[in-house]
């Protein structure tokens, strides 16, 4: 009876979701749905400009030199700690006052960890030999740099880019918190009136524009990063893989056997 229960009460809310999208009301409007995405799309847009702009530089920079490696690493898992709520509201509280500046700090903070990360790692393990022979040709350090290396690293800088993504779409929520929109109001509002249709309506919106982004990043990526690059990492992948079947056992050498002439030489 359960089971048949909870079947039951998931249908309704399935129901009652689809008939929320169907209703016009919640469509157009300054409160309608496109006006939520567009909201939601330029908040999670101001803090990722400003996250790569921060992050890509130093990365780059300290993976390229190799100067302060430990530091960037030790920086960027302390603020992959930090909780965004808890930013947000102690801006809110200690000077940043109501307004959209301490939500996007907080989504600054959680942008930056996975570009500096993913900058930094991509720069620093680009072939040494492939560097020190950019530098026998006479390229500068920073033709070596913009040329070689980050372009070597586009994969995990993308790949940082595209978790970073994520992340941000998913916690741009917490705007409706200090009283501006996007898709976190339908989250909100519909929590102080008990609309739980409303709810899950807006948990979907949120969870479909973070699958539509890392869609289009995914083709960016695959536009950007050189064929040759992305020929290696699916060789590297299949390197890594596990062997599906055991290797046979190598033949015992025995006195009895030979050894070849050529094996000698």
């Amino acid at each position: 009876m359960g089971r048949r229960r909870g079947v039951a009460l998931m249908g309704g809310l399935v129901s009652d979701v689809l008939a929320w999208f169907a209703d016009p009301s919640n469509l157009t409007g300054s409160t309608g749905v496109p006006a939520r995405i567009l909201e939601h799309i330029q908040y999670s847009g101001v803090a990722l400009v400003i996250a790569v702009l921060i992050a890509v530089p130093i990365g780059a920079y300290v993976g390229h030199t190799g100067r302060g490696g430990f530091a960037v690493v030790g920086v960027a898992n302390g603020m992959r700690s930090l909780p965004e709520i808890g930013v947000v509201l102690l801006l809110v509280t200690f000077g940043g006052g109501v307004s959209l500046t301490p939500v996007t700090i907080a989504l600054v903070v959680l942008a930056i960890p996975p570009l500096l990360g993913g900058t930094y790692a991509g720069v620093r393990n680009v072939d040494r030999a492939t560097v020190d022979a950019a530098r026998g040709m006479g390229m500068t350090e920073r033709e070596i740099l913009t040329k070689v290396e980050l372009p070597n690293a586009l994969p995990l800088i993308i790949g940082g880019l595209r978790t970073a993504t994520l992340q941000v779409i998913a916690t741009a929520a917490v705007a409706a918190l200090v009283g501006v929109g996007g898709l976190g109001r339908y989250l909100i509002d519909g929590l102080g009136v008990r609309d739980y249709t409303q709810m899950a309506a807006g948990a979907l919106l949120i969870a479909a524009l973070a699958l539509t982004a890392e869609a289009v990043l995914a083709g960016v990526q695959r536009l950007v990063v050189s064929p040759g690059l992305r020929t290696s990492a699916s060789a590297g992948r299949r390197a890594a893989a596990p062997p599906s079947e055991p290797a046979p056992p190598a033949p015992s050498p025995t006195r009895s056997t030979p050894e070849p002439e050529l094996a000698r030489s």
